[in-house]
């Protein structure tokens, strides 16, 4: 993995374990020489994560829509900086650029760039992994309602098991970087849903 796409939100709640994950998951990148791509932000999470790996020496590329631009959100000290038209096409390119992808604590639009590329794994469009980094289990109720998903027959283990969850930056990166899409990954080449 040359590149890794970091999902997270524009706000920080403080939390010193959080910030202390950052910092893990900044000096993991930088020590296997994984560029950080992400919203391009200067402020929250998203800011964060941008100077802690800047700070280490890293390679950081921002993807940002020229409205946030205008609003003055985005981070001037990145290696790269891309501007978009519009958020679908942010999306699209920070897809583009990785090689997986991590999910931090966030809100709405973390969850949604999330279920995102995770839909599209499942679909098969792609075959790159998915960490979720579940820093002082943040995200166990999301993990326990995809068990309900499962229970309720509305999804297939096989696809439930496409996310790797880990609250160790090192230990999810391993993770990911051992992770093989499997073919029956892909919903429609289930029989009973054809």
């Amino acid at each position: 993995m040359k590149s890794i796409c970091v999902y997270c939100g524009a706000n920080y709640n403080g939390d010193p374990v959080l910030k202390a994950a950052i910092e893990n998951l900044a000096q993991t990148f930088t020590d296997r020489n994984i560029r950080l791509v992400y919203g391009g932000g200067s402020v929250g999470v998203m800011g964060i994560i941008a100077d802690e790996v800047l700070k280490r020496n890293g390679l950081v590329t921002g993807v940002i829509p020229q409205f946030l631009l205008d609003l003055e959100v985005g981070h001037k000290e990145v290696t790269e900086l891309i501007v978009t038209e519009n958020m679908h096409q942010r999306k699209q390119k920070m897809a583009d650029l990785a090689d997986g992808f991590i999910i931090l604590p966030g809100g709405f639009g973390t969850l949604e760039e999330f279920f995102e590329v995770l839909t599209w794994l499942q679909l098969g469009l792609h075959k790159k992994a998915i960490g979720v980094l579940n820093v002082g289990g943040y995200y166990d109720h999301l993990f326990a309602q995809m068990d309900v998903m499962v229970e309720h027959k509305l999804l297939k283990p096989h696809n439930r098991d496409l996310v790797i969850n880990s609250a160790d930056p090192a230990a999810l990166v391993d993770q990911m970087m051992s992770f093989i899409a499997k073919p029956e990954s892909v919903w429609f080449k289930d029989r009973d849903l054809i």
